[in-house]
């Protein structure tokens, strides 16, 4: 079977493995989703043509989640969050569209491994951030997304305040989700999304399941803190990894 994107066996078996990650990632946690896979495709592949992927399968990801969150969304930080986004998206795709297979994969590196050691740093605000702080992180995640890592503006956002591990988590998804279905038209619009986008989707749909359906599995049985952590210095020692390879 020929598959998308002129991809080898090899490539696709280990972007199947990529994708469970991933998922179970995503499943458990609410993000680094796309980060992780982002990052994992790129030792193998360009990444860019399937940032878009990457997009389909948040969104399809949370028609397994959508059930249990609703009661743990944070409407008006995601709203905010989302208005913000929405302003940054369009310019920052058309940049993100024109660079080459090796400058893609340097930006996307070093930002993923920027947001990563933010995150391990241990920054946290003072005070509550309000609409127009949080509005403000939204542009900066939808300038981010156009290399497929919006959510980890947002995960470094929430993580520097006290918010419940289950509110952290709902509230991600449903962000994740308006960001990226913002996004896919804007990709499309640059000639990012072509039949081998949809097709890969296809392959990936069940996967993403396997993923999600163990994530949720663990749920329950693991420190949220802790686990966030582990995904996080995963994501900085990728990112190290792929820089190396565009660089050395």
């Amino acid at each position: 079977m020929e598959l998308p994107f002129d991809l080898a066996s090899e490539q696709g078996i280990f972007l199947a493995a990529a994708l469970v990650v991933a998922a179970f990632i995503r499943g458990l946690s609410g993000f680094g989703f796309s980060a992780v896979f982002i990052l994992l495709a790129a030792l193998v592949t360009n990444p860019l043509p399937l940032i878009p992927v990457v997009f389909a399968c948040e969104i399809g990801m949370t028609v397994f989640q959508a059930k249990g969150i609703r009661p743990n969304i944070d409407w008006s930080r995601a709203k905010f969050l989302l208005f913000g986004s929405a302003v940054a998206i369009l310019p920052s795709v058309a940049v993100m569209a024109r660079l080459e297979v090796d400058q893609a994969r340097l930006v996307i590196s070093i930002l993923i491994m920027t947001l990563s050691i933010v995150l391990l740093s241990g920054w946290s605000l003072k005070s509550d951030v309000g609409s127009k702080g949080t509005f403000a992180v939204g542009i900066a995640a939808g300038m981010a997304n156009s290399a497929g890592v919006g959510g980890l503006v947002a995960a470094a956002f929430f993580t520097a305040q006290p918010i419940p591990a289950a509110v952290f988590r709902a509230t991600m998804i449903v962000f994740l989700t308006g960001l990226d279905m913002m996004s896919l038209p804007v990709m499309g619009s640059h000639g990012l999304i072509g039949p081998d986008t949809f097709r890969a989707f296809f392959f990936a749909f069940p996967i993403l399941g396997l993923g999600v359906w163990l994530g949720a599995l663990g749920y329950k049985r693991i420190t949220q803190t802790g686990f966030r952590r582990m995904v996080i210095i995963m994501l900085t020692v990728l990112s190290i990894i792929n820089v190396a390879k565009v660089l050395l």
